[in-house]
């Protein structure tokens, strides 16, 4: 289909029916489409996945009346939370309210813009803005997630959701710190800030094997980013109820639960880029074998959604086998010993670049 669109685009050119900036209209409005409905899709069944896993972890079935095996269970969740009555609570601040769960959900989709997610294909990059700075553009997305959250515990005027909602902003702060100085490495090795010349870099030898700690101090950090366990501080149903979201119901909090999922998303498709070679396939010649076409494009867009499905089962694992932290510990792990890591990975990389000099 993609490449039937594509056909008659390049005919409606060379007919003089479209000009240069509506092809890449075209062509970009065409990507956007297709990687929001596979994040979504891939959103709605990480739910399924994750409620199937913890499921066998504490011996039961988990969803399985829904379609068969249960593949039908995130449509009817769907449909449930857009069908059930959408309260707004008379002593909340409405706008705000009302706002935080989009702005939540949006960085997320925005994010994943400048993820290199495949090689060519059809003669287009598989990435939506190729950015030279697109690191900055993923730290700066990231980074604005944290307003949904503190807005909603804010706009809610309620006590748990408040301190859920104050909790996930210093937590926040303490983790994207570490985080930062974990990629320096990074970068300092393929010499851009460019994602997909990062990866490029990476087509002999994952950047894993040469920045292990900076990918460690990385991976802790971005559990933190996406408040999952054992960093769910900012919703700890022990003591705050259910946290920042704890007023909201129907379509509002499905909003907030895709937003977490989607940011799960994000984060394993920046760690299978920054240090597992994105869409590189490993050990296999792929273009020596089906040469530059649709199927080896396909090969590498393939390879790299199975890694990010890898990363999710981690986020999975993690969370039905570790306990919460405490607060204190979380901020001890932050920025006692994060932070200085990151550092030390730094003073190292410059250590072994100048070395290699």
């Amino acid at each position: 289909m993609v490449n039937h669109a594509a056909d008659i685009v390049v005919h409606w050119v060379q007919a003089g029916m479209a000009t240069p900036w509506l092809v890449w209209l075209v062509i970009t409005l065409m990507k956007c489409g297709a990687v929001v409905g596979v994040m979504m899709g891939m959103v709605a069944y990480t739910v399924l996945a994750e409620r199937r896993f913890c499921a066998f972890i504490q011996d039961r079935l988990g969803p399985n009346r829904v379609g068969p095996f249960g593949l039908l269970q995130p449509v009817a969740d769907g449909m449930k939370l857009f069908l059930k009555e959408n309260v707004l609570p008379g002593h909340v601040n409405k706008v705000y309210y009302v706002l935080a769960p989009a702005i939540t959900l949006f960085p997320a989709l925005a994010t994943i813009a400048v993820i290199p997610f495949g090689n060519r294909l059809g003669g287009e990059k598989m990435v939506i803005a190729d950015l030279n700075v697109g690191i900055l553009w993923v730290f700066s997305l990231a980074a604005l997630g944290v307003y949904g959250i503190v807005l909603a515990g804010w706009a809610s005027n309620s006590k748990y959701p408040f301190i859920g909602g104050v909790r996930s902003a210093a937590q926040l702060i303490s983790y994207e710190l570490a985080m930062g100085l974990s990629v320096i490495g990074v970068f300092m090795l393929a010499g851009s800030l460019n994602l997909g010349q990062v990866v490029e870099y990476q087509s002999h030898c994952w950047l894993v094997l040469k920045q292990p700690l900076g990918f460690l101090i990385f991976m802790v950090a971005m559990f933190a980013e996406t408040n999952r366990t054992p960093f769910d501080l900012p919703e700890g149903e022990q003591e705050l109820a259910a946290g920042y979201n704890t007023e909201y119901g129907s379509m509002k909090f499905a909003l907030f639960f895709m937003g977490e999922y989607a940011n799960m998303v994000v984060a394993s498709a920046v760690m299978v880029t920054l240090f597992f070679g994105g869409w590189q396939v490993p050990f296999i010649p792929v273009e020596q074998w089906l040469g530059c076409s649709w199927l080896s494009g396909m090969v590498y867009i393939g390879c790299f959604l199975a890694k990010l499905a890898a990363f999710l089962f981690l986020f999975i694992w993690v969370r039905w086998t570790l306990p919460r932290f405490r607060y204190d510990q979380l901020m001890n792990l932050g920025w006692k010993v994060l932070l200085p890591l990151g550092l030390l990975n730094i003073l190292l990389t410059a250590l072994v670049l100048a070395g290699q000099r």
